[in-house]
């Protein structure tokens, strides 16, 4: 047996804050899922730090909130019609910086081994990133056309049999792994890339949703044979560290990047879903388990996935690094404690165009998203959007779904908030686009609005 804990992160791509059995979905079936809620603690007010894939992993890998690695979206930063965009989007880097620490380092210093597995989307190889190993990841963020199934479209894999599933394949890699690395520490970083697009799932799982039947919002059949998959292999994870005795010794993470999309699977009551700060896109399934550290139950104190970094280093007992952390060590929760009430913050100063207008519930059809901050403090969740100046304030205790802004009743609250907001933009140097665009047209904008809302 080890004498150090060894860490397994699980992180899935889009899966969404309802999309499993433990948190209420009764169309999903996720047993191995639901058994580690169960037997962990499940935190129910926990956040990705951005509302997209590359941003959110950039903020967990790094531990610093998007303005200080630069990375607010997957290329590129000016999405949808030039002619309904009014400012000129903020500078968007695609990669991190080799410079940047990441969780790889932290733990290499600690003297673990590690392996990334499946989708990084932070640079073209994560042993670039501090990584000992990589299996199946570089800058792309999906598997692409037909990807799920072999022949794979990704690079740093070795080609499976045709007809092979990729979910399983990963998992049949990160078990050798664990089988060849038993005997020390090691930090494996399981980053699936189901249940992103294109979405491609076993027949006869697909055929099996089919005859089940839904409600509307959660009834694709497809995409739920790709949770069930997703469920499927979790179990196998688990099962090799019960079957190798490495159970008591493992901390297991459970999480993912970021919102469902809403056109796939509805998260209500939820608004929006992936690419909108709305709570649908950046509300987050999360679910930590370590045997005789972490007592089982559920937290409804708001953490993010910037908390991370910290916690690592309070269980490694790292000693301080020289950069800025933005979240905070998660221990006091682990025994039912809390945390100091702090805000929470995302930045968004660029454009993200929309799924599908007549159901994203954006602030308008085009976008899921235009440029803007949002910020969660207590019960109250703040957003300001650049192009117009206007200010969203509603109370998640009494309005989870974002659907009645109270900014105009509550003008005290809602300008200490904001207050608070721009004292964050400040100190962290966060981009706000102020520069106009000549291409905007808002006679075009006006026609294009009414039209999607009338097909």
């Amino acid at each position: 047996m080890p004498q150090k804990l060894n860490v397994v992160f699980i992180h899935i791509d889009d899966l969404g804050w309802k999309d499993l059995g433990y948190m209420g979905s009764e169309f999903y079936e996720t047993p191995n899922v639901d058994r580690l809620a169960a037997q962990g603690l499940v935190f129910t007010n926990a956040y990705a730090g951005a509302a997209n894939c590359a941003p959110s992993r950039a903020c967990l890998l790094t531990g610093q909130n998007t303005p200080r690695h630069g990375i607010y979206t997957v290329n590129p930063a000016d999405r949808g019609n030039p002619r309904t965009r009014q400012l000129i989007a903020s500078a968007n880097a695609d990669s991190l910086n080799p410079s940047d620490r990441t969780l790889a380092h932290l733990f290499k210093d600690a003297g673990y081994t590690s392996l990334s597995i499946g989708k990084w989307h932070l640079s073209s190889n994560p042993v670039n990133n501090g990584f000992d190993y990589n299996i199946g990841g570089d800058l792309r963020g999906n598997p692409g056309p037909g990807g799920y199934f072999a022949p794979y479209n990704i690079n740093h894999i070795e080609q499976g049999p045709e007809g092979e599933y990729l979910t399983d394949r990963l998992t049949n890699e990160a078990i050798d792994f664990i089988h060849q690395h038993r005997d020390v520490p090691f930090f494996l970083y399981m980053t699936y890339y189901t249940v992103h697009t294109p979405l491609q799932g076993k027949e006869y799982k697909v055929e099996k949703y089919r005859g089940k039947g839904g409600v509307t919002g959660q009834d694709n059949a497809v995409y739920a044979a790709m949770v069930e998959s997703m469920d499927d292999n979790v179990g196998r994870l688990l099962g090799t560290l019960e079957e190798l005795g490495l159970e008591d010794n493992t901390l297991v993470v459970f999480i993912s990047d970021n919102g469902g999309i809403r056109a796939i699977s509805y998260q209500d009551p939820l608004r929006a879903g992936k690419g909108s700060y709305y709570e649908g896109g950046i509300r987050v399934p999360m679910i930590m388990k370590w045997p005789g550290q972490i007592t089982p139950g559920k937290t409804d104190v708001p953490v993010v996935n910037l908390d991370f970094y910290p916690t690592f280093m309070g269980v490694l007992n790292s000693s301080p690094e020289d950069k800025i952390l933005d979240g905070v060590d998660l221990a006091p929760l682990f025994e039912g404690g809390s945390l100091e009430e702090r805000p929470l913050f995302w930045h968004f100063p660029i454009y993200l165009q929309q799924y599908n207008p007549k159901i994203d519930q954006g602030r308008d059809p085009l976008f899921r998203t235009r440029p803007g901050t949002a910020m969660r403090y207590g019960k109250w969740k703040l957003h300001e959007y650049f192009e117009d100046g206007a200010l969203e304030l509603y109370d998640l205790d009494a309005d989870l779904g974002e659907t009645n802004n109270l900014a105009d009743v509550l003008p005290e609250e809602t300008a200490e908030l904001h207050l608070r907001m721009i004292d964050w933009r400040t100190r962290t140097n966060a981009p706000v686009p102020t520069e106009r665009n000549p291409d905007y047209d808002a006679d075009f904008e006006r026609r294009q609005i009414r039209d999607r809302l009338s097909n």
